[in-house]
């Protein structure tokens, strides 16, 4: 039974990790997958094998190097000295992306809840500091309370989309883009998340005893994953093209299933940001620990006010020269994270 519950809990976790604001909102779906028509099912597919075979593998390989935080695995993966550099790039994107994650966090206040901005910031940040406080016991213990929720939320809109005149669009829409667009796709949407999600998965890897714990977690949370990125590929499909001129295009489909529905669903994407946030920032401090040998909270509340300040003035130019950058760092990361061979099995 107790394994059984951590089995979970890290299958949660990275649903968790992966599905962030941009996934909730329906426009990583759109741009990596549905804009490819009935491509999309099959690189989906693709997506949703790397993530049950390179999460895996990334958290058994830090259980077997004891890894204190990304930066070890990146140091096993490329040596010493590129490990360090490509770790301090990813912790620079790490705190960008999260400084953005806290101004949705904040604007999801604002627009959706009628609060104000600062408000919605200063709520998030005080609740990450409190389960900062918990550890990666806190986090896998929020996400195994947002993630059911969100995959109540897929069945939801399932059946809604599976009553709906466009339900079998999915299979036969068309695309204009070309076809070795739609399969790199995948491969860089996965790639990318993946490098992200070390952050949380590796602590996560080092943290758990049980190989099969994190067998079967890693299994379930990458089928998971995929499971989701379906349901919105279905939902989005039944509703194109028009949906590409929203800019949460899955709140416009939540929006069709009524107020209540809609409301739970503004909350959710909020959860969604919040646990990936809170997640980032730990497995930043992780990081960080290892260089600054200062109490662990304090560097966390350092990293929670750059995050403050860096989100009053906005990351998004400065993303958009990293993000380009990063992704392909990305699908080098994953290749060789995949080419990695690993000494073998050790422990049950």
């Amino acid at each position: 039974m107790k394994n059984s519950v951590k089995v979970l809990q890290i299958a949660f976790t990275y649903i968790g990790t992966v599905v962030g604001a941009g996934f909730a909102t329906g426009q990583e779906i759109l741009q990596f997958f549905t804009r490819y028509g009935k491509w999309g099912i099959l690189t989906i597919l693709l997506s949703t094998l790397l993530f049950v075979w390179l999460g895996t593998k990334m958290m058994l390989l830090a259980r077997e190097i004891k890894a204190a935080s990304y930066e070890d695995l990146n140091r096993k993966l490329f040596g010493e000295r590129a490990g360090r550099a490509l770790s301090l790039f990813t912790l620079i994107v790490l705190i960008g992306v999260n400084s953005v994650m806290l101004a949705g966090a904040g604007s999801v206040f604002m627009e959706h809840l009628g609060l104000h901005y600062q408000t919605g910031l200063w709520i998030t940040l005080i609740f990450t500091f409190l389960l900062l406080g918990r550890g990666i016991k806190g986090v896998m213990q929020l996400n195994s309370i947002v993630v059911p929720l969100m995959l109540i939320l897929s069945l939801v809109i399932i059946f809604n989309t599976a009553v709906s005149p466009g339900a079998a669009r999915f299979l036969t829409l068309e695309t204009d883009t070309p076809l070795l667009a739609a399969w790199v796709s995948p491969l860089m949407y996965s790639a990318f998340n993946l490098s992200m999600a070390q952050a949380v998965l590796v602590p996560i890897g080092s943290h758990t005893e049980s190989r099969k714990a994190i067998v079967m977690g890693g299994v379930i949370g990458g089928a998971g994953v995929g499971f989701m990125l379906m349901a919105g590929h279905f939902a989005l499909s039944a509703n194109m093209p028009g949906i590409v001129q929203y800019e949460i295009p899955m709140g416009s489909i939540a929006q069709q299933l009524g107020t209540t529905v809609q409301l739970i669903y503004v909350l959710l994407i909020f959860m969604e940001i919040f646990s990936t946030f809170v997640a980032d920032v730990y497995g930043v401090t992780l990081q960080l620990k290892q260089y600054i040998h200062v109490p662990p909270m304090l560097i966390s509340v350092t990293v929670l006010v750059i995050c403050y300040v860096t989100s009053q003035f906005g990351f998004s130019s400065l993303l958009s020269v990293l993000y380009p950058i990063f992704g392909l760092f990305s699908l080098f990361w994953a290749f060789m994270l995949g080419a990695y061979k690993s000494k073998g099995k050790t422990g049950n």
